[in-house]
């Protein structure tokens, strides 16, 4: 091997930034999932004494991943930890509800252990409202690590930064894609596909809104694509599959994409 290529390698890990490793903070995040949701684990806290040490564990673990960034936070990482861990009862509550809103709206989900379980959207919003704390306390990088991590898993892409009310529902999920600055009523329900993006990819753009504004009990259906930071659809909505949307629709509006479909019968090979 070039000693000088090795050279180059050698510098680029030493003047590097310090993060801590992918694993370690995708591991982190599934012990917490794990910890609100049990059914996810065939191992189960045996008592109250074994669940607060497990909680207890995963704060200092946090502290220690955060430990490896100081220089990069806005307070020291035993403070952030704690506001991180005090909300966790909150991301919970949000779950659960974004589990009853899949329950009611899956004809096939037969109960919430299998949606717990089994169900990609269920993984995908879990790890991006553990992603979404860490993004509102400024902490850089570990938010979207977590997200990608479950896009990887998923194939649903959801930034960090998104606000996304409880009930949510994704069903199937496959190629949905949800950008930084889109807002998300309650009750919405979105099928695989979904792109709720920017008109403009420019660098300029980066400071202002330029993903959607869903609002509440909407329905999108699979390969919608909603583009735009002032497109707003409006409530109780329905926006059909593969319809293109770049601006605002009212209240209780139903939209549709319909194609054409030719059908070119073969030509007759009989002999006249």
């Amino acid at each position: 091997m070039d000693q000088e290529f090795i050279k180059k390698i050698y510098n680029k890990h030493c003047v590097s930034k310090s993060y801590p490793s992918t694993s370690m903070v995708t591991n982190l995040v599934t012990r917490i999932v794990l910890l609100l949701f049990p059914e996810q684990s065939i191992k189960k806290s045996k008592g109250l004494e074994e669940l607060t040490k497990n909680v207890n564990a995963v704060e200092q673990d946090l502290i220690s991943i955060l430990n490896q960034i100081p220089d990069q936070l806005d307070d020291t990482p035993e403070k952030l930890a704690l506001a991180f861990m005090s909300s966790l009862l909150d991301v919970h509550d949000m779950l659960c509800k974004d589990v009853d809103a899949t329950l009611k709206g899956d004809p096939a989900a037969n109960d919430r252990y299998e949606i717990i379980r089994a169900y990609p959207g269920f993984y995908a919003t879990a790890f991006y409202r553990i992603s979404h704390i860490l993004y509102k306390l400024n902490i850089p990088l570990l938010p979207r690590i977590i997200t990608e991590y479950a896009h990887s898993k998923t194939g649903i892409d959801i930034h960090p930064g998104a606000r996304i009310a409880p009930h949510f529902f994704i069903d199937h999920g496959t190629g949905v894609v949800i950008g930084e600055t889109c807002v998300i009523g309650k009750h919405v329900k979105i099928y695989q596909g979904v792109t709720l993006g920017a008109l403009s990819v420019s660098k300029d753009l980066a400071s202002t809104k330029r993903h959607p504004t869903i609002e509440d009990n909407v329905v999108i259906y699979s390969g919608a694509t909603i583009l735009g930071g002032e497109t707003v659809i409006g409530e109780s909505s329905i926006v059909g599959g593969n319809v293109w949307l770049t601006k605002s629709i009212p209240a209780n509006t139903t939209v549709y994409h319909q194609a054409q479909i030719k059908v070119r019968e073969p030509k007759s090979t009989q002999q006249v």
